[in-house]
């Protein structure tokens, strides 16, 4: 195992066990002066897995990474890549919502 990207090995690694699609998982990892920026791709139809409830799920990974990054001396960040063609915008009301 490359001791430099074990923060991109745990990622993969936490990321598939989650997921659907767990081959669909793609992980970059890029060094420069401001640490290490892990740029994290998945299926569309995970993205929900992997950022949860109001980002908690995702707030977690980053909480987990920033301890592996500490272990090793390293910064870490996360970027969690849009799906392509996905159009974030507002969301539609929820039709079992009784609007005043």
């Amino acid at each position: 195992m490359n001791k430099d990207a074990i923060d991109q090995e745990f990622l993969e690694f936490l990321v598939k066990g989650i997921v659907d699609h767990p081959d669909d998982v793609k992980v970059d990892r890029k060094v420069d002066e401001m640490g290490v920026l892990l740029s994290l791709r998945v299926n569309p139809q995970d993205m929900g897995q992997v950022v949860g409830r109001q980002g908690a799920t995702a707030k977690a990974i980053r909480s987990l990474l920033r301890i592996v990054g500490i272990k090793n001396n390293a910064r870490v960040n996360l970027k969690i890549e849009e799906p392509e063609g996905s159009t974030r915008g507002p969301r539609k009301p929820r039709e079992d919502f009784q609007q005043m």
